[in-house]
């Protein structure tokens, strides 16, 4: 700052008729370099951009397709799966309820047989108590007549 006080004569900026000319002359510029140089620059950027832009939107587009394949492959699993899962568990179930028919069956079968086998337990009992007793009369008999028959 001290060097431009030096030179004498200070630059000083004043708005004045000049700066509309300038803002002018900076949009006139503007325009015709938009005509002349940006425009056909743009534009080449553009169809660059199509050409290399193109194969990696189509690059975008195959790993988008894969991504959406890769999904529905997975539900695809998913669903198989539980599929599969339900299939398991309902042939599970069925089995299950075969072997419990079964086994009631068995039970069933055994009570039964426990059953007749407890009545021909009580008729033998019935039996031999019925043979008992009339050896047991018979045998009575028996010693009460030597018993009898015998001096003293």
């Amino acid at each position: 700052m001290y060097f431009l006080g030096l030179a004498g004569s200070a630059i000083q900026l004043v708005p004045d008729g000049t700066l509309l000319l300038h803002i002018a002359l900076i949009l006139l510029m503007i325009f015709i370099l938009n005509r002349t140089v940006f425009r056909p620059i743009n534009k080449i950027l553009e169809d660059r951009e199509k050409k290399t832009g193109g194969g990696a939107g189509v690059a975008g587009e195959i790993l988008e397709s894969i991504d959406e394949k890769m999904t529905h492959y997975e539900t695809t699993m998913r669903d198989a799966r539980n599929a599969g899962y339900k299939l398991l568990e309902q042939t599970r179930n069925e089995a299950m309820s075969v072997r419990e028919t079964e086994l009631e069956s068995v039970r069933n079968e055994v009570e039964n047989l426990v059953t007749q086998e407890k009545e021909s337990i009580q008729k033998q009992a019935d039996e031999a108590r019925a043979n008992l007793g009339k050896e047991a009369r018979t045998l009575a008999a028996k010693i009460s007549s030597q018993i009898l028959r015998r001096p003293v």
